[in-house]
């Protein structure tokens, strides 16, 4: 018997397992009569994470040390159950005292705070007075905030002159596109619909920001203390961030792909730079890949950025770089330290750049020396995101050789923290305290496993419920991540422990293909994906059998993005899971190198050809392949917004799934882009819906009925 449900996420939708520990204490009712019976008391708080925890959590990012290195401006996102969003506002913490207090908060979204050279103004972005976001100028000693743009388009990338007189960014400039065709006039007071959407470029849409305004970004300089802003780049092309400027304040450094076929580029970029006098461009490089972050050495001499050479691999390291200011002298600082290196920032003494880097699922910060020594100076950084433990991490270097960095643990997210000296992580703030202070979570334990296919060594951790104790078995999650050239490791995730105050044990594993383990292991599912990375998935699922907690009869398997491609994939090529929540999947290669939003990237660097012309490739890799042999109860999930991975996508396993009779839902989530949990509420209901799928087959696994012999 075909069954169908369709879990509803505009509402906070609680599943039984997590109801008695999500639900709030009642509130007051009216006094008891002799007809009543006494109110049942209100439940105790929860002792473990729950979904109402997701709006009382808070994170640091863009941590930004003073230039003497006494404080730190950071941004401080918290949730607002009442208007189910993150707010971010700017605050700022005394490194000696570790006191902190805010610096812009109130009604709109304040962000990107950056200190003036003399440590005086911090210039930050922020949609205080409504409308665009404008570039506002704080005097610290004062206290007092200037807006000194009124501009059509958000600002991005704001960098300071060294002498503190100007401020440069990045502004997307509108620009109107060939129209075919005319639109009859319309007669004064009638309503007609809406104007015809017309498209002549090649990427055309973003994820996170649907169809894209026709125009172009441009960089642009303006006063620090307000004044007409002025235009500095010019033509049909993206000039982006960072940017940087010269020791003389007379030039600004950026990265842009200027070629005549930049549209149909898989995001090349050389590093430009242009006179803020006569705006004139300076090509600097001229290499046949990505290079980008431009970062001028103290003495104005030198030049570092980050890039690599295009192998024609769909994922390769980025290297650091160092030239002199006019291009020449070119080389590579990293080319024997096999990780990738990004967010270059030069030592205040000019004999060394800073920049970060991931080590087998761990961020951390190094410093690469002139002569090409790499030291590591600070670990344990993590990221913003909070929903699954991806590794990431933000750090500024103050004059002093000062760190500030966001830091945290698989149980916390990410703090404010400062090195200094060379000593270890000294914690500076401490955001969720009052609320995990007063809860248990789970235990997070590392486990190795070594892959069926070839024997390599796979990491992963297992997330424990609250409590356990070595005599349990739990059921398991085995929850894959995306990329698929990305790492999980020892960080905060709000899923696994949603899933693990609900009794489960949550596998997250870093299979053949993540980063932080260098190039080789990276190239291992280059045009392969997926593929033996099912192997090792499957090894590090009975690694974590094998150390006892988990019980070997009650599986269950999820995944987002590329994650989603690997769940739809397990559960067709094997039935040990009782149930799946594929989570915004890749089904049809084929759909999805034409309609996802980096088209010039997905067929080239994926197959190696179009899909016109080698269509079984391309039809070997997807997962639409081997519907016919799922027997799994599949939940599918994607957000209505999704440009990365299409909504068509989710809605061709959903619907396989559905003419074949195999148990299936399909969720939609409204408004959602390709990141699933910008919305608290819908994360709670995400999580919640996977929770009560999962029920439904803990206990008793659904099996397919048989089917009448042929006649």
């Amino acid at each position: 018997m075909r069954t169908t449900f369709l879990l509803g996420v505009a509402a906070l939708a609680i599943s039984p397992a997590l109801a008695q520990q999500a639900e709030p204490p009642a509130s007051p009712t009216a006094p008891i009569t002799t007809e009543q019976q006494p109110a049942a008391p209100a439940p105790a708080p929860s002792r473990t994470f729950d979904p109402y925890d997701l709006f009382g959590l808070e994170v640091a990012s863009d941590p930004q040390i003073s230039p003497d290195g006494r404080r730190i401006a950071y941004v401080r996102r918290s949730g607002d159950i009442m208007t189910d969003r993150m707010r971010p506002s700017i605050w700022v913490v005394d490194v000696a005292s570790g006191e902190q207090a805010p610096l812009v908060a109130g009604p709109g979204s304040h962000s990107a705070p950056r200190w003036s050279p003399d440590g005086t103004r911090l210039a930050y972005i922020s949609t205080a007075e409504g409308g665009t976001a404008q570039l506002y100028v704080r005097w610290v000693g004062s206290g007092e905030s200037v807006r000194i743009t009124g501009l059509p388009s958000t600002p991005s990338s704001i960098a300071w002159s060294p002498d503190g007189r100007q401020l440069g960014y990045v502004m997307l400039v509108p620009s109107e596109t060939p129209k075919l065709g005319k639109t009859p006039a319309r007669p004064e007071g009638a309503q007609w619909a809406e104007p015809l959407q017309q498209i002549n470029t090649v990427t055309y849409r973003a994820d996170g920001q649907g169809l894209l305004r026709p125009g172009f970004r441009h960089i642009f300089v303006v006063p620090a203390e307000g004044g007409a802003p002025r235009q500095l780049t010019i033509g049909d092309f993206h000039h982006d961030g960072p940017i940087d400027w010269s020791l003389d304040n007379r030039t600004v450094y950026f990265s842009a792909d200027r070629a005549p076929d930049w549209q149909q580029s898989p995001g090349y970029g050389d590093i430009y730079s242009v006179d803020v006098a006569t705006t004139a461009i300076r090509q600097l490089t001229k290499f046949k890949g990505p290079e980008g972050s431009p970062s001028a050495s103290p003495d104005g001499n030198r030049i570092a950025y980050v890039g690599f050479e295009d192998r024609g691999y769909a994922y390769t390291q980025s290297q650091l770089f160092v030239m002199d200011r006019d291009g020449s002298n070119r080389r590579s600082l990293t080319a024997g330290f096999d990780r990738e290196v990004s967010y270059p920032v030069w030592g205040a003494d000019g004999r060394s750049v800073y920049v970060i880097f991931d080590e087998r699922g761990v961020t951390k910060v190094a410093r690469v020396g002139l002569d090409g020594n790499v030291r590591t100076v600070a670990e344990g950084l993590s990221g913003s995101g909070i929903d699954r433990p991806y590794s990431g991490g933000e750090f500024s270097l103050a004059k002093d050789g000062t760190l500030a960095i966001t830091a945290g643990t698989a149980t916390r997210p990410a703090d404010v923290a400062v090195v200094r000296g060379g000593g270890g992580v000294r914690m500076l703030t401490r955001l969720n305290a009052d609320l995990f202070d007063h809860k248990r979570l789970g235990e997070v334990r590392r486990i190795e496993a070594r892959s069926s296919h070839d024997q390599r060594p796979i990491d992963a951790w297992l997330t424990l419920p609250p409590g356990h104790s070595e005599a349990q078995r739990h059921p398991l999650i085995l929850e894959i991540h995306g990329g698929p050239w990305a790492a999980y490791g020892p960080h905060f995730a709000s899923d696994n422990q949603l899933y693990a105050a609900a009794g489960y044990a949550v596998l997250s594993v870093n299979p053949r293909g993540s980063t932080s383990y260098g190039q080789e292991f990276a190239d291992l599912i280059h045009r392969a994906y997926p593929g033996n990375d099912y192997d090792d998935l499957m090894s590090a699922v009975d690694a974590a059998i094998a150390a006892g907690p988990v019980d070997p009869n009650q599986l269950f398997v999820t995944g987002g993005s590329g994650g989603g491609v690997l769940s739809s994939w397990i559960i067709g090529k094997t039935n040990r899971f009782r149930a799946a929540a594929v989570q915004k999947p890749v089904i049809n290669m084929t759909s999805q190198v034409l309609t996802a939003d980096a088209v010039p990237y997905f067929a080239r660097y994926w197959f190696g050809a179009m899909p016109w012309e080698d269509q079984a490739a391309y039809w070997r890799r997807s997962p639409l392949s081997l519907v016919g042999n799922v027997k799994t109860p599949a939940l599918v999930i994607v957000g209505t917004e999704d440009q990365r991975t299409p909504p068509s996508e989710a809605e061709q396993l959903y619907t396989a799934l559905q003419l074949r009779g195999i148990p299936t839902a399909l969720i939609r989530i409204p408004g959602a882009p390709h990141d699933l949990v910008g919305r608290p509420s819908q994360n709670a209901a995400r999580v919640s819906a996977i929770l009560d799928w999962f029920a439904r087959y803990r206990n008793s696994p659904w099996q397919a009925p048989a089917r009448p012999a042929a006649n």
